[in-house]
């Protein structure tokens, strides 16, 4: 199917991968979401912003995530840009619901900066960073000045890192004393989210300037 020396097109490899790495990502970071759904409103002392908006942002950014894989294949011309780029920008509509909600939570609310909400607030901040560098792909000339360099990396791995394992961290300090009974030492938890952080920003931002200037991804060295 794939091998052009076999009649087969290499271009079809490419959309077939990217319509399921594409809406994976968004999967792997709904139960983030859903996670952070849960912790923000507990350490707000308020209950969650606007639920229903959130379900359907949430069933939103499902079935979208089905509808931009070809943003990741705009260089190769096979694909319908215009359409393409406009779901692309769709997505970020049920995106920005869910952060608009998650600070409508903590506004005015009796904050309480445990672990769990720290996690929670880190993220909210480096996911939005992720979001934000993702949307710049809803345009054309951008995407093909950014596609297949550290650009592209370093959002992956602000939405991914920054987002779906500080979700699960904070899901962990949350949902451990209910498992186990007991708590989990708020002060080397502190410092963990620190850490993580400060190394996560270091690591990964600097791959922001590294892809503008055109360094490409997926090289050995």
């Amino acid at each position: 199917f794939f091998d052009p020396n076999g009649g087969g097109n290499v271009i079809l490899w490419q959309n077939v991968s990217q319509f399921y790495s594409h809406p994976a990502v968004y999967i792997a970071i709904l139960p983030g979401m859903g996670i952070v759904s849960e912790v923000l409103p507990v350490f707000s002392r308020k209950p969650l912003f606007g639920y229903k908006a959130v379900v359907f942002a949430t069933v939103g950014i499902g079935g979208l995530g089905f509808a931009v894989w070809a943003h990741q294949v705009f260089t190769h011309g096979a694909v319908l840009k215009p359409y393409i780029g406009l779901m692309t920008a769709m997505i970020g509509v049920p995106t920005g619901v869910m952060i608009f909600n998650w600070l409508g939570t903590m506004w005015r609310g009796s904050l309480e900066f445990t672990t769990p909400m720290l996690f929670a607030i880190g993220f909210i901040s480096m996911f939005l960073i992720g979001a934000i560098d993702g949307s710049y792909s809803a345009a054309t000339p951008v995407d093909f000045a950014i596609h297949d360099t550290y650009f592209e990396v370093s959002q992956l791995h602000y939405v991914l890192f920054g987002g779906g394992v500080f979700a699960v961290f904070g899901g962990m300090y949350y949902w451990f004393p209910k498992i186990w009974g007991r708590k989990l030492n708020e002060t080397l938890g502190k410092i963990h989210f620190t850490l993580m952080i400060i190394g996560l920003n270091f690591t990964f931002f600097p791959m922001h300037f590294l892809g503008l200037n055109g360094m490409p991804r997926g090289i050995v060295t």
